[in-house]
């Protein structure tokens, strides 16, 4: 019963791989078609495009999404998204959080690197190499100037994977400056089940259940000065840590 079970969890993770990069590469002429119309208005179609193929794909591979709003959510303003990141299944659960809003996702710059998706990614995301200074000021500029089109941004402050069993890793300082330069909100959302569903050591751990998205209550920044960024850092990690302990995240020890 043992590798009876192991060769079905097996083909299942196959399955969920191939109907993964099938889906995008139908969704690939609207991904080509969006490009020619500008940063802006295409990066905004391919957001749309990726919102239905997260909805396909999660629905065929038997993940079941859900989002709680711990305090109203006002779709019509504008926010800086932050959120844990602990699996390469953040993304689709993004796509699946956020709903009528426009947004741009700042991402590992080695993510463009994956066929097709890599493709996609280059187009819709800020990329950033954060071993880089260079790269990492010029993400900075790409952001604000995204926030100065009304369109909002999602980062995950803690870089890269938390790959410790505490809640939350360190976070950078970015997302907490860019937040009080433009004086934009900051509106938390915990990642609860990815760990669960596709664990980041090994892609055959992929398995169908439950995904949940956790919105917490959002933190205006307006009259916040660049010094205060240590406080408002450790302020929203402190909200999001004790989130996921409330919420028993299941990698916390």
């Amino acid at each position: 019963m043992k590798y009876l079970l192991q060769i079905i969890r097996i083909i299942y993770c196959v399955y969920g791989l191939i109907s993964f990069l099938l889906l995008m590469l139908l969704l690939l002429p609207i991904f080509l078609l969006a490009s020619f119309f500008g940063k802006v208005k295409g990066g905004n179609i391919i957001y749309d495009a990726c919102r239905i193929w997260a909805d396909i794909w999660m629905f065929m591979i038997g993940i079941s999404h859900k989002n709680i709003y711990e305090k109203p959510h006002d779709t019509s303003r504008q926010y800086i998204f932050l959120s844990n990141h602990i699996s390469y299944l953040d993304i689709p659960v993004m796509m699946k959080a956020i709903r009528r809003q426009n947004f741009r996702i700042l991402g590992k710059a080695e993510l463009g690197a994956i066929p097709v998706f890599g493709f996609i990614f280059k187009h819709a995301a800020v990329s950033v190499d954060r071993k880089n200074t260079v790269n990492r000021a010029k993400s900075v500029m790409i952001l604000k100037s995204v926030i100065k089109k009304k369109i909002s941004v999602f980062i995950c402050p803690e870089g890269t994977f938390n790959e410790t069993h505490d809640p939350l890793k360190e976070f950078y300082d970015g997302a907490f400056k860019i937040s009080i330069e433009t004086q934009t909100p900051l509106k938390p959302i915990l990642i609860l089940d990815t760990y669960d569903r596709l664990n980041y050591k090994n892609i055959f751990s992929l398995s169908p259940g439950r995904s949940r998205a956790v919105f917490l209550e959002e933190t205006n920044t307006a009259a916040l000065s660049i010094n205060d960024v240590a406080m408002l850092k450790e302020k929203i990690y402190k909200q999001m840590e004790e989130g996921l302990i409330r919420y028993k995240a299941n990698w916390i020890e």
